[in-house]
């Protein structure tokens, strides 16, 4: 385990091509943003939405990251940055009438957390 006293580290994790709107995202992050690591795991696990899963997900990575990486006690992180922004679109089409197709643009997005430790 590594013993580091530096308290100016930063840890981020970044989840790419989530397939959720980046607005959904946004509603969900903005609850979260500037807490603690376990203020924020309560919140997320009684929220009703499908971006706290994904949300949910890349906090415990990064919070694993810490502890694996730099040995930091996962109580002691908060969230510094969370940014929830768009993907790449995923384009299909829907059969219309009289031969044409209409495309269907599903959006995607991506999500980077950094964690730091609290002073």
């Amino acid at each position: 385990m590594i013993n580091n006293t530096n308290s100016n580290i930063s840890i981020k994790a970044v989840g790419k091509k989530i397939r959720i709107s980046p607005h959904k995202m946004r509603k969900v992050i903005d609850q979260i943003r500037g807490r603690s690591y376990e203020q924020a795991l309560m919140i997320l696990e009684f929220m009703p939405y499908k971006a706290c899963n994904y949300v949910l997900k890349l906090l415990s990575s990064v919070a694993a990251n810490a502890n694996h990486n730099f040995g930091l006690n996962k109580s002691d992180l908060f969230i510094e940055k969370i940014i929830a922004d768009g993907g790449p679109k995923l384009k299909r089409f829907q059969p219309r009438a009289q031969g044409r197709g209409y495309p269907i643009l599903k959006p995607t997005c991506n999500l980077m957390i950094v964690v730091k430790v609290k002073s």
